[in-house]
C-alpha cells in the first residue's frame, strides 16, 4: 500500500483545527511509520456557557498499529491564564483488536440498489472499535416466567466491548464524511483480518 502521511497532513491543514498541534500530536504517535489509512473528525459542541468549543479526532491505521488522536480546545482557567489545547494519544496493536463494528443507516432502502457511496449511499454511520481496554455493562433485574413468583433472581446483563465510537452524518457532515468513514472501517476491519490469519 502507498504511504499516505501527506494525504494525512494535507487533511488536518484543510480541518482548520489547529492543524500544527493536532499534527505534532499525531506525528508523534505514530512514529515514522508509513500511514496506510486515516479519517480526520472535526467535532464542534457546545459547552455548559452555551459556548462552541471543538473536538478533533484523527484515526490512523499503519501496517502494526492503530493511532487514535483527540484534541480539545479550552477556555482559560485556574491552570493556564489563556486559551489551551489538550491532546491526548493511543496507539493499539492491531493484533489487540478484538470487534469492529460498522452501523449503516439508509434512507429509502427499496431505492438503495447498490448504488455508491457517497450519495445515494449511507446516510449515517456509527464505527465502534473494541480492543478491551473499556467495557460497558448494561444490568438489569433477572426475573422468571411465573407472574407469582417473588423470589429474588439476582441480575442479568451484557458487558459491551466499548473503547471508541464515532458516528458521522450526511446530513451535518456531508455525504463524503461518511463514505470516509466506511472507506476507514473497511481498511480497519481488512487489517484485523490479515492479521487473524497469519
Amino acid at each position: 500500500m502507498t504511504d499516505r502521511t501527506s494525504d494525512l497532513r494535507d487533511a488536518i491543514e484543510k480541518s482548520g483545527y489547529y492543524p500544527d498541534v493536532v499534527s505534532h500530536a499525531v506525528d508523534a504517535a505514530v512514529a515514522g511509520e508509513a500511514v496506510l489509512c486515516f479519517l480526520v473528525h472535526h467535532e464542534p459542541t457546545i459547552d455548559e456557557r452555551d459556548e462552541v468549543r471543538r473536538h478533533m479526532s484523527v484515526l490512523v491505521l499503519t501496517a502494526s498499529r492503530l493511532i487514535l488522536a483527540h484534541t480539545d480546545e479550552h477556555p482559560p482557567d485556574d491552570l493556564l491564564p489563556a486559551p489551551y489545547t489538550s491532546s491526548s494519544t493511543e496507539a493499539v496493536a492491531i493484533s489487540a483488536i478484538r470487534s469492529v463494528v460498522v452501523n449503516r443507516m439508509v434512507a429509502n432502502p427499496a431505492s438503495y440498489a447498490g448504488k455508491p457511496i457517497p450519495p445515494p449511499g449511507a446516510n449515517e454511520a456509527v464505527l465502534t472499535i473494541g480492543w478491551g481496554a473499556v467495557g460497558r455493562v448494561d444490568l438489569e433485574p433477572a426475573g422468571c416466567a411465573d407472574p407469582e413468583c417473588d423470589a429474588d433472581h439476582g441480575y442479568t446483563g451484557v458487558v459491551t466491548a466499548d473503547d471508541f465510537s464515532l458516528r458521522v452524518s450526511a446530513a451535518a457532515e456531508g455525504p463524503q464524511a461518511v463514505a470516509d468513514l466506511l472507506e476507514f472501517a473497511d481498511a480497519l476491519s481488512a487489517s484485523t483480518g490479515t492479521v487473524a490469519t497469519r
